[in-house]
């Protein structure tokens, strides 16, 4: 507290009203807590990203609150998963109408929030395309978006949030597709690689350059269900291995590639559920992004 009144008399004689120095010491506890984020970020404790942060959270806390939930007739809208989850909720729209995709997407829309929603029919798409006529469309994935999350740019690779999304056949691409609209939506670099399957071992050592600075991998196969050890064995980050139904009987609609990845001996290999290519590439966005948060001086 030694230099607490000095401070303030000075700023009350330049300026008429009390304030603080950010080169104030740090045993003066700031009443504003913006101000006490700055004078860490002066002195050095906190990058300019965990500044930026922290101030987004205290401004969460102050700014007036939307509603949590948004009410539709057939949808309680979770308004508030993108501040406790970094996203906004995803339509998972089977078996739901039209009618009712639409009015999700309105909701999140007028709240300002990017829109995902995946399993689409024809006919949700054709409503959705009607009332968001900017919405981009995939129909191998069955996917929609409406709005974007838009990714930094940088010339230094590793604060690219980029992740690699492999085939092990042609048949599992819509499975791949769906993890990169996903992966699109969330604002992250893509590499696409398809049918490098472990009946021709050639082909993915041929691609092996394109993994180079990704900070994770999702692997997409059927059958057996060999292709994400392989990959694990070859690169150093996260292998998410997405199993599909793709194969004759004794695939088990999936159920064999699940437990083969299961029981990978590759130690960088996790697994999603079967055809979950939505699930692989959200767990893949996710790794990415706190990667690039890093590299880019965050936490």
């Amino acid at each position: 507290m030694r230099r607490r009144t000095a401070i303030n008399q000075s700023h009350q004689q330049e300026n008429g009203a009390s304030a603080q120095s950010l080169d104030a010491p740090y045993d003066v506890v700031p009443t504003d807590p913006i101000t006490a984020i700055l004078q860490q970020l002066h002195a050095g404790e906190l990058s300019v990203a965990d500044a930026a942060v922290r101030i987004a959270s205290v401004r969460s806390l102050t700014l007036p609150a939307r509603p949590a939930s948004a009410v539709t007739d057939d949808a309680h809208v979770d308004l508030d998963r993108s501040r406790r989850c970094g996203f906004p909720e995803v339509v998972f729209c089977e078996g739901k109408t039209p009618e009712a995709v639409v009015a999700i997407f309105e909701a999140l829309r007028d709240n300002g929030e990017p829109c995902l929603g995946t399993r689409m029919s024809p006919e949700q798409v054709e409503a959705v395309r009607r009332r968001f006529p900017e919405a981009v469309h995939n129909p191998l994935a069955r996917t929609a978006r409406v709005g974007e999350n838009i990714p930094g740019i940088s010339e230094n690779p590793w604060d690219v949030a980029r992740v690699a999304v492999i085939t092990a056949g042609t048949s599992d691409r819509p499975v791949a597709e769906e993890a990169l609209e996903t992966l699109r939506w969330m604002g992250c670099d893509t590499e696409l690689i398809v049918d490098v399957g472990v009946a021709g071992p050639h082909r993915l050592p041929d691609n092996l350059h394109r993994l180079q600075n990704v900070a994770a991998v999702v692997v997409v196969a059927g059958m057996e269900g060999a292709l994400p050890s392989v990959v694990g064995g070859w690169v150093d980050c996260p292998v998410i291995a997405v199993p599909t139904s793709v194969g004759y009987g004794a695939n088990f609609g999936g159920v064999s590639a699940l437990l083969g990845m299961l029981n990978s001996c590759a130690a960088n290999v996790t697994v999603v559920n079967i055809d979950a290519g939505f699930k692989g590439g959200y767990i893949a966005g996710l790794i990415a992004l706190r990667q690039q948060r890093k590299s880019a001086g965050g936490r």
